[in-house]
């Protein structure tokens, strides 16, 4: 029997058999997407590449573009730079910080001053001038001239300068001091610093009651310290006291008050035993 014609068997075609079918076309076009992609890659690179140049090769020895300089009333912007050594030429890495503080500091009426470089071409200087806590009488050529110190007694100002709108414009005169031939860095005894200091906290905490007090007298005593003698600004009354605070000195402004209105022929009043006791005028050997 005749199996007749057989059938072609098919064999499975292979994945590479199959690919070989396929011709690939020699170049795929790019998408406008990417080439707009390589194009601000590109740009990207060139414009960091350029800031890296400017910051680093550049901008650090160029002139500062900025100097910011904290207020002070007493020296112009343009005084303070000439001390510091700061020119229009000067830039990021021609400054040295620390001889432009070291030459600030030999102000007598600087108490504090820092030099800042800001990369790549900033600078910033702050200071912090001297406070002024009272002012006494010296003599400078046989002539009485007023001094100002601070609180750690260091006269930072000799004679008046009205050019200094930064100082109180009413501070106690410290009487009872013997200042010969004044200079600005010149310092008084340290005896003197805790009075000078507590004056300080009372200018801070309570200037209306350093306003209201016109002379505070040094009274040495025999043999060690010394007293005060307070004058008020508004009352004739003469206050003697061992010590000044805050509140010994508010306590004492207001006996002066209650007891000149009930009193008024009060001499002096003294606080120095802890309990207040007055003296009429008739009684004063003064």
């Amino acid at each position: 029997m005749d199996p007749g014609p057989t059938e072609p068997k098919l064999q499975p075609q292979g994945i590479f058999d199959m690919a070989a079918d396929y011709v690939l076309p020699d170049s795929v076009p790019s998408t406008r997407f990417e080439r707009s992609l390589k194009a601000f890659i590109t740009v990207s690179v060139l414009f960091l590449a350029g800031v890296l140049i400017w910051l680093l090769g550049i901008a650090p020895f160029r002139s500062f573009s900025e100097i910011d300089v904290s207020a002070y009333d007493g020296m112009s912007k343009e005084e303070i730079l000439a001390k510091a050594g700061i020119t229009n030429d000067s830039s990021y890495f021609s400054t040295n910080t620390q001889a432009a503080e070291k030459a600030l500091m030999g102000l007598v009426c600087f108490e504090s001053v820092r030099v800042f470089k800001h990369f790549p071409d900033r600078l910033q200087i702050v200071i912090e001038g001297r406070r002024a806590v009272a002012s006494a009488l010296a003599s400078l050529d046989g002539k009485a001239v007023p001094v100002l110190f601070d609180s750690q007694g260091i006269i930072f100002q000799v004679g008046s300068d009205e050019k200094d709108s930064s100082l109180p414009s009413m501070l106690p005169l410290i009487s009872g001091l013997v200042i010969e031939d004044p200079f600005p860095g010149m310092k008084l005894p340290a005896i003197f610093i805790p009075l000078f200091k507590e004056l300080e906290k009372i200018e801070i905490s309570a200037p209306e009651l350093l306003a209201a007090v016109s002379e505070l007298r040094i009274c040495p005593r025999s043999f060690d310290g010394f007293d005060l003698i307070l004058y008020p600004v508004h009352k004739r009354v003469k206050v003697h006291l061992s010590e000044v605070n805050e509140d010994l000195l508010r306590y004492t402004l207001l006996m002066v008050d209650i007891l000149a209105s009930k009193e008024p022929g009060i001499e002096s009043l003294d606080f120095r035993s802890g309990i207040a006791s007055y003296v009429p005028k008739e009684a004063s050997s003064e």
